[in-house]
């Protein structure tokens, strides 16, 4: 199949294990075709010794002999097909760990705007599922396909030289098997794709489920979140069921040709027996190759739909890592990190899955250190400046231009590496919380991660905790509130000292006075900071260099506190508001 030869590299990387499985998968199939030889000898020494009454001794003598032969031949073929696993089994695990590796490798070079247009629940399934049936491919289909491949060959080459006619008459069924199969396979392949999308969508569904538990729960939803799943998991149940029906056919199948080929043999061999064509021995060492090939062939069906399932799980593969990053860098990026001079010029940008417009023609001008606060409804495009400058997306139009240097022309990593960013969405790992504080900078020495929680004013929470920092946060912070988490993600921006700071809503889940104390701790950290603060409420112990009105991706307004309040517009109500509330 050709959505299985992108598969050629892994065993290209791993064929000296793979030459090395296929030679000892002969070897051993070898060691299971003579044993045939050996029994018909037997059988044709018994009955010359018996005719010509030759001592019973010497008849056991022989009998135990080739059954001292038979079991010697029974561990060199136990030997070789342990080795046989050993090779080819554990070369499907190594390229089953490559694949996921450079799936998930792939996944982190896939900008933000793929993420946004693909579910989680389907990503997962790819890198679990999908690479999991191709392992069975990679694995027992290459081994049990070889193995009847010899396994035949060792067979029908013996039988030829016994006798053509019988020969032909044994193997006459095998064509039909393999149209029975080739007319099977199509259907499987097809059926396999339909259930990996279902799963897919049932993964998706169960992940989405279990992320949002407390929302369900407090809006007592759990019967209709149970009624969509049963609909979903339904659908692939009756497709799954389907699909077993179709590969059922091949067993019945198998079992019919396989005593096709015992009744020819029996009837056939007989009869050239009576007439001396044949010994008797001849017909035993025929009925034991059909035995030996039953399993074998009886695969054939099993490696058909693993094969077919392996080809439609690595076409859903092929298209992920067929998708190009539409942010990458460039061949000749510049590799330092931003100082802080920023300059938006004449900026348009639509989001391209959702084609809404943030921001249009919007220019600002920030030199190195200044403090700039960014104000504006929600939709305004406020978070979209925190997004452009960390390059998550490209501009529309216009030029983001970082130190003289437009954004596209830097070295993605290292642009990255010179921003620290809270987003609005406080995001934590299953980790304890002075790992998740080092997140933001893995070399980060014990006294500088408490430093930057004494900064976020996290370190008195922190103290209260059994467990101090090695506390377990739970899956996405569950364990901590909502002013904790969001203190943990500031923390972990602080922790990497850049030359900007992005803070964006970082503050808007903690208390009034535990605002202060965190902008108070600030005051001394961002000097020598380009600082941008996205927020929706006014910090009045700050004083900013710039204060920006976003209305609907416009600059409404723009100056200095004095100056818009001067000007006595939106920012003065926002303020009055502010102020009187207070």
């Amino acid at each position: 199949m050709k959505n299985l030869r992108s598969l050629n590299k892994y065993f290209l990387k791993y064929k000296w294990r793979l030459l090395l499985g296929l030679l000892f998968v002969a070897i051993s199939s070898k060691f299971a075709v003579m044993p045939g030889n050996v029994i018909r000898n037997i059988l044709d020494q018994v009955q010359q010794m018996a005719a010509t009454q030759t001592p019973r001794e010497q008849i056991f003598a022989a009998v135990f002999k080739g059954g001292m032969l038979l079991l010697g031949l029974a561990l060199l073929r136990g030997l070789f097909m342990f080795m046989m696993r050993q090779t080819i089994i554990v070369m499907s695990r190594h390229i089953e760990y490559d694949q996921k590796n450079e799936i998930y490798t792939h996944y982190q070079r896939l900008d933000t705007q793929f993420f946004k247009s693909n579910f989680t629940g389907d990503l997962m399934n790819r890198i679990s599922e999908d690479v999991s049936r191709v392992r069975m491919y990679t694995g027992p289909s290459i081994m049990y396909f070889t193995s009847v491949v010899f396994l035949v060959i060792f067979c029908v080459w013996d039988m030829l030289r016994v006798d053509v006619m019988l020969t032909i008459c044994v193997v006459a069924p095998l064509p039909l098997l393999a149209l029975s199969i080739y007319y099977v396979n199509r259907i499987i392949f097809r059926k396999s794709t339909t259930i990996q999308a279902q799963l897919s969508a049932l993964t998706t569904t169960a992940q989405e489920s279990y992320s949002g538990i407390r929302v369900i729960k407090s809006f007592v939803q759990e019967r209709n979140m149970m009624r969509f799943f049963e609909t979903t998991s339904e659908a692939y149940r009756k497709s799954t069921l389907n699909l077993s029906l179709t590969e059922a056919f091949y067993f019945p199948a198998m079992n019919l040709f396989i005593g096709l080929s015992m009744l020819s043999t029996i009837l056939i061999g007989g009869y050239f027996a009576i007439n001396g064509h044949i010994t008797t021995g001849n017909i035993a060492q025929f009925v034991i190759y059909i035995n030996l090939l039953m399993f074998p062939i009886s695969s054939i069906g099993m490696v058909a739909s693993m094969t077919q399932r392996a080809g439609a799980s690595q076409k859903r593969i092929d298209e992920f890592l067929d998708t190009s990053p539409n942010i990458t860098t460039p061949p000749d990026a510049v590799k330092k990190q931003p100082m802080g001079d920023v300059f938006f010029d004449d900026i348009t940008f639509t989001y391209p899955h959702t084609g809404t417009t943030a921001l249009t023609n919007f220019t600002l001008r920030v030199r190195a250190g200044e403090r700039v606060a960014i104000i504006g409804r929600t939709g305004s495009g406020k978070s979209t400046i925190a997004h452009l400058l960390l390059r998550m997306y490209d501009t529309t139009a216009g030029k983001l231009i970082i130190d003289g240097t437009d954004v596209k022309n830097y070295d993605l990593q290292m642009l990255r590496e010179g921003i620290a960013y809270t987003p609005q969405e406080a995001y934590l790992f299953s980790d304890t919380i002075f790992n998740n504080i080092r997140f933001g900078r893995h070399t980060a020495t014990d006294d500088e991660v408490k430093k930057a929680a004494q900064l976020a004013d996290l370190d008195k929470d922190i103290a209260s905790f059994p467990d101090g920092y090695q506390t377990m946060v739970g899956e996405r912070g569950v364990t901590l509130s909502g002013g904790q988490k969001q203190r943990l993600v500031l923390a972990r921006a602080l922790l990497r000292n850049t030359g900007i700071l992005l803070l964006d809503e970082c503050l808007s889940a903690v208390d009034t006075q535990t605002e202060k104390t965190i902008l108070a701790n600030l005051q001394h950290y961002l000097p020598g900071k380009t600082t941008f603060v996205i927020t929706h409420r006014i910090f009045t112990s700050w004083t900013f260099d710039k204060i920006i009105v976003l209305d609907n991706g416009h600059i409404a307004e723009q100056g200095t506190h004095e100056e818009l309040m001067h000007l006595n517009g939106r920012y003065a109500k926002l303020y009055r508001h502010q102020t009187e509330i207070g």
